[in-house]
C-alpha cells in the first residue's frame, strides 16, 4: 500500500518533452519577430511627425490659413488697382491734353475774330485783315498796361525814373523776357489837338505808349478798359494782361515771378489775380458829384445794399481767356461808372478761378520796407487812403528806394 506505482510508458507525451518544445517555441517565435518586424527608418520617422504636426496645426490654426490667403488677394487687389490707377492717370493726362489744345483753337478763334473787329473800327489806312493780324501776334509773358491820362506827364516821368525801364532795356526786356510794359491812353475830343500832339510828341522820345481808339475822361474808364484789353490781345499773344494805375509802384522781378509759378499750371484758364478786393456800398443819388458816385445804385438792391465782391482797381492781372473774352464781347457787356466794379460784373457770372495774392497789395514803406528787408519785397506798392501812392509824384523815388528790388532783379530772374 504504501510502495508508489512505477511510471509506465504509454501513447502520452512525456513531461520533459513539453517542456523542452515549450522552450523551443519561445526562441523561434523570438527569432521570427526578430527578422520580420524591422526597427523604422529614422528620416521616415521625422517625415510622419511632421506630417502629423503640420496637420495638428492646420486643424488647429485653420484662420492663420485663411489670413494668409487673404492677404495675397488684398496685395494682388492691390497691384490690379495700382494698375488702374496708373491707367486713369494717363487717360486724364490724354484728357487734359486735348481739352487745352481746344482751349487754344477756341482762343484762336475768338482773338482772330476781335482782331476782324478792330479792322471794322481802325483807320481804312488799314490794309492788312484781323486773320493776317492775329498770326502775326508775338508770343508774350505778359502785357503791363499801365492806365494814364494827359495831364500825368509828372507821373509818367516819376516812372520811368524809378521801376520801368527806358529805351533799349524796354525793348530788350520785351525780347528776352517777353515782357511788354506800355503806357495806355486814348485821344482827345478833339483829335490832333495840343493834348494829342503833345502824347505824340512823347511817344516819338520814349516808344513807350500804346494808343487807343477811345475818347480820353475820368468817367470813361469803364469803356477805356474794354478797349485796352481788346486792343492788347488784338497785339500780343500774352498769358496774362495786367492793369495798373499811373500811381503804383511795381517791383516787375516779384510781379513775374508770381505770375510764373500760375503758368506753371497744367491749364491756364480764367483766371484772375489781385492784391486787394472790395465790396463798398454803391453810392446813392444824393452823392452827385463824389468821385465814385454810382448812378446805377439802384440795380443793387436796397438802400444799404453792397457791391459783389470785385477786385480793385490798382492792379490785378487776367488771363488770356477772360482778355479774350472782354475783347469779343465787349459790344455787349455793361459797364458802370467804375472800373472795377464793371470788370469784376463781366465775370460774375464766369467760371473764373479767383487768386488774391497779398504781395500786390502792400502799403506804402514802411509796410513794404519792411517785407523788403526780410526779403520778399513786395510786388505792387500803394496807399490805401489815396487808392494809389499820395503825391505819388514826390514819393514815388523814395519809395523806390527804400521797397524797390533792386533795378537787376528782373534780369536775374528766371521765368
Amino acid at each position: 500500500m504504501g510502495l508508489s506505482r512505477p511510471h509506465k510508458a504509454g501513447n502520452g507525451v512525456s513531461t520533459r518533452w513539453v517542456s523542452f518544445f515549450c522552450i523551443a517555441s519561445f526562441f523561434l517565435g523570438v527569432l521570427v519577430i526578430n527578422r520580420f518586424w524591422a526597427v523604422p527608418d529614422s528620416d521616415k520617422m521625422d517625415e510622419e511627425v511632421s506630417s502629423v504636426e503640420r496637420h495638428q496645426s492646420k486643424a488647429l490654426h485653420p484662420i492663420d490659413d485663411c489670413e494668409k490667403k487673404a492677404s495675397l488677394k488684398t496685395i494682388d487687389a492691390i497691384v490690379r488697382a495700382g494698375d488702374i490707377l496708373s491707367q486713369v492717370s494717363q487717360t486724364h493726362d490724354v484728357i487734359m491734353t486735348l481739352d487745352k489744345t481746344i482751349s487754344s483753337l477756341e482762343m484762336q478763334l475768338a482773338a482772330a475774330r476781335a482782331a476782324k473787329v478792330n479792322d471794322d473800327v481802325r483807320s481804312p489806312m488799314v490794309t492788312k485783315s484781323g486773320s493776317e493780324q492775329f498770326k502775326e501776334r508775338p508770343k508774350v509773358f505778359f502785357v503791363m498796361g499801365i492806365i494814364t491820362a494827359f495831364s500825368s506827364r509828372k507821373r509818367r516821368d516819376s516812372i520811368r525814373e524809378t521801376w520801368m525801364p527806358r529805351g533799349e532795356e524796354l525793348r530788350k526786356l520785351e525780347k528776352e523776357k517777353g515782357i511788354v510794359m506800355r503806357f495806355v491812353i486814348g485821344h482827345s475830343a478833339t483829335p490832333g489837338g495840343v493834348l494829342d500832339r503833345a502824347v505824340d510828341a512823347e511817344d516819338e522820345q520814349h516808344k513807350d505808349f500804346l494808343r487807343l481808339n477811345h475818347i480820353e475822361g475820368y468817367h470813361e474808364l469803364s469803356s477805356k478798359t474794354q478797349v485796352y484789353f481788346s486792343t492788347a490781345v488784338a497785339k500780343w499773344d500774352a498769358d496774362f494782361y495786367i492793369k495798373v494805375d499811373d500811381d503804383v509802384h511795381i517791383n516787375l522781378g516779384m510781379v513775374g515771378s508770381t505770375l510764373a509759378r500760375h503758368r506753371s499750371k497744367p491749364r491756364l484758364l480764367a483766371i484772375i489775380i489781385y492784391g486787394s478786393h472790395s465790396s463798398d456800398l454803391p453810392l446813392a443819388t444824393n452823392c452827385r458829384g463824389v468821385k465814385y458816385h454810382e448812378p446805377e445804385y439802384w440795380k443793387f438792391g436796397e438802400e444799404g445794399n453792397k457791391y459783389f465782391r470785385h477786385a480793385t482797381g490798382q492792379i490785378y492781372v487776367i488771363s488770356k481767356d477772360l482778355a479774350t473774352y472782354i475783347s469779343v464781347n465787349r459790344h455787349i457787356l455793361h459797364k458802370f461808372a467804375n472800373e472795377d466794379v464793371s470788370l469784376g460784373s463781366w465775370f460774375i457770372g464766369l467760371d473764373v478761378e479767383h487768386i488774391d495774392d497779398r504781395s500786390l497789395c502792400c502799403g506804402t514803406p514802411p509796410d513794404c520796407e519792411w517785407k523788403a528787408q526780410a526779403g520778399n519785397p513786395c510786388a505792387a506798392s500803394f496807399d490805401w487812403s489815396c487808392s494809389g501812392i499820395c503825391k505819388s509824384v514826390e514819393r514815388m523815388e523814395e519809395v523806390h528806394q527804400r521797397c524797390g528790388e533792386g533795378d537787376e532783379a528782373i534780369w536775374h530772374t528766371s521765368f
